[in-house]
């Protein structure tokens, strides 16, 4: 070591310090880097994704080689640097630990902390150039990472520490996917987001909460007069209608429009032949959540359904426009009878139907009505109140305050609901 100079025992220092840099950043962006950004580049052939995902497949062989590494380049550093106090300033203790600080100082900040802040912020970046050295390097290593990894077994196994390495065991709970597709809010368009949240959220809903209920089902009486029957068929909004007998809960098929549209060309609707176009009408548990149903309209190719409880009593019905307007909103061809009718004041308050879903109120409108066993405001404010209410009634729910217009057979059939800030003459009734 006399024969060499100072100056080139600091460029071998450098050297030292920048390859500590390198290992430091090549780890942070190694375990950074997004994985569905890069299987997408290996799907593509990219070259370099191809080595990093080949090192993320044996991770303990990559950490160990690196940690390896960064200890050796770390090691030489500190000794070198004693090396060169001892050539300027002798055998001086103060001296020796004044330099000893210094250089865990520049190692900290230079090789440590400011290379993982620049791989956490572009791990992309550093992680598919420093493939091409760990891939080799790796391999040169091996042996000793190999050592090193079967001691760390050992001591893990004295310890009675249970390691999981199989990640394919390791499953993603509805709640975790959810929270990935909200951290992925920079990646992808709103309206795409907002989607794929109802996807995900189509687990926790079930039929009960999206569904028509029974009493605005829109439905034929097989056994009306035959002139009310064409004139129904002719003025309906739907390509498929269920066909009762005697009550609307004794449902007995299901009709499809354009399979009658022959027998309108006649004088009299033959109803015997009307009932051989019927098929068998497809009943659905209140509870099935909307993704299994969704599954299950697909493997029937059926589109229609009617909600059952556990008695068999009918209580609506939903349809694969239902579900789908779950996951991309509102289409436009809904019946006016669906639509949910409201009425907005210049002072920003909301004339609303008794009957009106809270789902469609909070999507459309944009409201936070709380939904729980109540799916109509109507139910929500008997849940509130526990009693049938008087018109002139006003109440709050949530940040709502609301106000009872008309009560009409035993149900709220119109409500004023008022804007956050707002308060309606308090009456209660």
């Amino acid at each position: 070591m006399d024969d060499i100079s100072l100056g080139t025992l600091f460029g071998i220092l450098l050297v030292l310090l920048v390859c500590s840099a390198f290992f430091s950043g090549s780890e942070t962006s190694m375990m950074a880097i997004n994985r569905y950004r890069l299987n997408t580049l290996v799907r593509k052939g990219n070259r370099s994704a191809k080595l990093v995902n080949a090192l993320l497949g044996k991770v303990d062989k990559l950490l160990g080689s690196i940690l390896l590494g960064n200890t050796l380049v770390n090691v030489a550093a500190a000794a070198l640097a004693n090396i060169i106090i001892l050539r300027l300033f002798g055998q001086n203790d103060w001296a020796i630990l004044l330099g000893t600080l210094a250089l865990t100082f520049v190692i900290l900040v230079f090789s440590e902390i400011m290379p993982k802040i620049i791989a956490a912020s572009y791990p992309e970046r550093i992680a598919l150039p420093a493939s091409y050295v760990l891939t080799p390097m790796i391999t040169l290593f091996h042996p000793v990472v190999l050592i090193a990894g079967g001691m760390v077994k050992g001591l893990l196994w004295l310890l009675r520490i249970r390691i999981e390495t199989d990640q394919s065991k390791q499953k993603m709970t509805i709640e975790e996917l959810r929270g990935l597709v909200l951290e992925a809010e920079h990646f992808l368009p709103r309206k795409h987001q907002k989607m794929l949240l109802n996807l995900v959220d189509l687990e926790r809903i079930t039929v009960n909460d999206v569904m028509i209920p029974r009493n605005q089902i829109e439905a034929l009486d097989i056994g009306a007069d035959p002139a009310e029957l064409r004139q129904q068929i002719i003025t309906c909004h739907h390509t498929l209608l269920p066909i009762y007998a005697d009550t609307p809960s004794n449902v007995i098929g299901i009709l499809h429009i354009k399979r009658v549209l022959p027998l309108l060309q006649e004088e009299e609707l033959d109803t015997a032949q009307l009932r051989e176009m019927l098929h068998d009408p497809y009943f659905i548990p209140s509870d099935t959540p909307l993704l299994k149903q969704l599954q299950q309209f697909q493997e029937r190719q059926t589109r229609l359904g009617l909600v059952v409880d556990e008695y068999g009593e009918l209580l609506g019905l939903v349809t694969l426009e239902n579900i789908l307007e779950e996951i991309v909103g509102d289409f436009t061809t809904q019946s006016p009878s669906q639509t949910g009718k409201f009425l907005r004041h210049d002072d920003g308050s909301l004339l609303l139907e008794g009957s009106s879903s809270l789902r469609e109120l909070n999507r459309k409108l944009g409201l936070h009505l709380p939904l729980g066993e109540a799916k109509t405001l109507n139910g929500l404010i008997l849940e509130h109140l526990q009693d049938i209410p008087e018109a002139g009634t006003s109440l709050k729910i949530g940040d709502y305050p609301i106000e009872i217009i008309q009560v009409q057979d035993r149900a709220v059939k119109v409500a004023r609901l008022f804007p956050a800030q707002q308060r309606p003459p308090l009456q209660r009734g």
